[in-house]
């Protein structure tokens, strides 16, 4: 099991205070606090290694070898060949220049599937795109009391017209891990493109894009203990034949096509840190040895951390039910535990999320209210003019007196 107190020391946001009192960090959704070792690590190229790529001096070869150690890094997160990997400024950046790369392929009559459940960096991209293109929008609706993708409707939705799928690996607005295995397969089976934003998922769960077989998976490092920075996994094959839309000295094979411009070379070493923790957290508190590969360190990472938030995701919803006046969005029951991540809908009768919010900052804890751009599941549950929800989201550095202080502000309210 996880030793929180031991992990907590090792974030240096998690020591701060807040005018002069500990925070509680439940505002993870939107952003993870960072490593201490990717602190460090940005620190150490900016002061040794800040240089442009491809010179033929020494800090440029220095960052060569940062740029080339990110892209093995986030490999390795997610199971595929460096060269598959293109860093950009984040998920949302980096999908709509791939949508208009797709988009060229586009055509009257063909359409375009998107679902309810996703965050809106995974659905306008496309509907504008097919826009653009002639195309059709198809919308997969939600089943409003799990918040779960409608799988019924999503496979009536994918057709011998669809040519891309785009669909959440889990909802960051209600914590749903959707079953996108069946959706890429689906869409494999009639020829269509999958595009699966990866984001809130990321920080909680193990990425296999090789066994899950979809062509392209997007995710945000400060969404992992990272920087602010995005990675995008494309399938070899797409990133080689498709078309960028980059300036002409830039790399005609990828990675290098897609990353069109300076990068942020900081943040990638940052990156490495950060993938680097997490395979450390296998081998300190899972069962991966210490010479075993980094791949095999971040699987058994994955198991500790899974096993530990379930933990928490228990004392968070098993404590919310005993509040009157809560509503929780989405699955709540004990056996759908590891169908979720650690995130957390709720509205309280009386009150508005933003109250909510308001209080629980009063007292140092930070959680978001509104819709988090998650526009589409706030209008099908029909809340969105009423301020959305409140989202408290955990980490593997939360902890269970953590979730005790926040229930009681909650409670009281």
């Amino acid at each position: 099991m996880l030793n929180p107190r031991e992990i907590r020391r090792q974030f240096p946001a998690l020591q701060e205070e807040f005018n002069g009192r500990p925070a509680i960090f439940f505002d993870n959704p939107g952003g993870t606090q960072v490593h201490a070792s990717v602190i460090e690590a940005m620190t150490d190229y900016l002061i040794r290694r800040n240089a442009n790529v491809h010179g033929i001096f020494e800090t440029s070869h220095r960052t060569d070898a940062v740029v080339a150690g990110a892209h093995e890094a986030m490999a390795d997160l997610l199971g595929c060949d460096a060269d598959e990997i293109a860093f950009g400024n984040n998920m949302t950046s980096l999908t709509f220049a791939m949508s208009r790369s797709l988009a060229r392929e586009f055509r009257p009559r063909d359409e375009i599937v998107v679902t309810r459940l996703d965050h809106d960096a995974n659905v306008m991209p496309w509907v504008l795109a097919a826009e653009d293109m002639g195309a059709s929008v198809q919308w997969v609706d939600i089943d409003l009391e799990t918040c779960t993708i409608d799988m019924d409707d999503m496979r009536q939705k994918i057709t011998p017209r669809t040519k891309l799928v785009a669909v959440g690996y889990a909802s960051n607005a209600t914590g749903t891990i959707n079953d996108v295995a069946t959706v890429v397969k689906w869409a494999r089976e009639v020829g269509a493109y999958s595009y699966i934003d990866a984001v809130q998922y990321a920080p909680h769960g193990l990425i296999d894009v090789r066994k899950l077989g979809c062509d392209f998976l997007a995710c945000s490092s400060y969404k992992f203990f990272g920087p602010h920075s995005g990675q995008l996994y494309g399938k070899g094959e797409h990133l080689e034949r498709l078309e960028a839309y980059k300036v002409r000295p830039a790399d005609n094979r990828p990675p290098g096509k897609w990353e069109t411009g300076t990068q942020n070379h900081e943040a990638m070493a940052g990156v490495t840190a950060a993938v680097n923790y997490l395979a450390r957290v296998g081998v300190v508190y899972g069962k991966a040895r210490e010479s075993a590969s980094r791949r095999e360190q971040l699987i058994s990472a994955w198991e500790a951390i899974q096993d530990y938030e379930t933990m928490l995701i228990e004392a968070l919803i098993t404590g919310l039910h005993s509040i009157p006046g809560v509503r929780i969005y989405g699955l709540t029951d004990r056996s759908d535990w590891r169908k979720r991540v650690a995130t957390v809908a709720i509205r309280k009768s009386g009150t508005t999320p933003q109250q909510l919010a308001q209080v629980l900052a009063a007292e140092n804890i930070f959680c978001w209210n509104g819709n988090f751009y998650a526009v589409s599941v706030s209008e099908r549950l029909g809340v969105e003019e009423s301020g959305g929800f409140l989202r408290i989201g955990l980490a593997h550095y939360n902890t269970l007196e953590e979730i005790d202080r926040c229930l009681s502000v909650i409670d009281r309210v």
